[in-house]
């Protein structure tokens, strides 16, 4: 497997991709990243969506084509070694992780949300956010505050929760500023912590120097 390179399909954003980004970079492999036209490319993928990964063996074939950033970044993430083989030890990673999924949908909905269904579903957004935030930075303070989910190394869920505090306040912040200042204003020491670690982790080196930190963002 450590032969393969990847190409990766997605728009010139952080977005859905971040999380996949990170991986990639973690797992010292080759990979390149295509901009496709869109919607003129939507056709020609696999369930006419972003992102989607391409994988090729030693010999420049293609021997995988996957969809769903999910599920990309779950095949990385196992390939590689972020996500442990014990499937009690990996789920308990991936629950944390499915929840960020259900905030991101509520900030969308929201934010499209009509005047008189607005208050309601703003409020639902900060409910999970508010239980996401409680629940994560009690399994920080559990494994000893030391920046990380589980044990003491880089994991898959310590990227993921990473890639999606910095959407939350840096990404999303152009298109719902309070958004973005409700996230800071609700991050633990955990979560500095947590974001502090990643950033200053040499596997993630590469990809974290391609934009602002989000350690300089909240301290500016």
């Amino acid at each position: 497997m450590s032969t393969s390179s990847f190409t990766l399909r997605y728009f010139n954003v952080a977005g859905l991709a971040e999380t996949i980004r990170l991986l990639l970079t973690a797992s010292k492999v080759e990979w390149t990243e295509e901009h496709p036209e869109w919607p003129q490319e939507k056709p020609n993928q696999p369930f006419g969506r972003l992102p989607v990964l391409i994988q090729k063996s030693a010999d420049n074939e293609t021997d995988l084509v996957l969809s769903e950033s999910v599920t990309i970044e779950r095949y990385i993430a196992r390939t590689y070694g972020f996500l442990p083989a014990d499937p009690r030890k990996a789920a308990l990673q991936e629950q944390i992780r499915d929840r960020l999924t259900d905030i991101i949908i509520a900030f969308f909905i929201q934010r499209s949300a009509s005047d008189d269904k607005k208050k309601e579903l703003v409020t639902k957004f900060e409910d999970l956010l508010s239980k996401q935030v409680e629940v994560s930075s009690q399994a920080l303070r559990d494994n000893g505050s030391n920046g990380h989910f589980f044990g003491n190394e880089l994991t898959y869920v310590d990227i993921a929760f990473y890639a999606f505090l910095k959407y939350l306040i840096v990404s999303a912040a152009d298109l719902q500023e309070s958004v973005s200042g409700l996230v800071k204003s609700s991050l633990t020491p955990e979560l500095h912590k947590l974001i502090a670690v990643v950033e200053a982790d040499p596997l993630l080196e590469a990809q974290v120097a391609k934009s602002d930190t989000l350690v300089s963002v909240l301290s500016a």
